[in-house]
């Protein structure tokens, strides 16, 4: 099968929880990389998601490269939509 993979780099201005790495994660930007494949037999191409993976720094100075699901990421950075927005509420209001 083709597989492809494609890579977007997402930015989160708070620490983060993203379920399933166990850990809270810095605000700073990130790198997601996701490989589909392509479904055979169509008369036209589709692909269908078969891994994401984001690079995450790690104890030490490397980097980690962590399976995550796309449905838990796109909640995360919602939370930190949410939150960033909040914030500027806030300081709108001290104005």
């Amino acid at each position: 099968m083709a597989t492809r993979t494609s890579r977007e780099t997402v930015t989160f201005s708070s620490p983060f929880l993203l379920e399933g790495v166990g850990r809270i994660l810095p605000a700073g930007s990130y790198e997601v990389i996701t490989d589909e494949e392509m479904i055979d037999g169509l008369s036209f191409p589709v692909y269908r998601r078969v891994a994401t993976m984001m690079l995450v720094p790690a104890k030490t100075n490397v980097v980690e490269m962590l399976g995550v699901d796309p449905v838990h990421l796109t909640e995360a950075k919602n939370r930190d939509l949410q939150s960033a927005a909040c914030q500027s509420d806030v300081v709108a209001s001290k104005i």
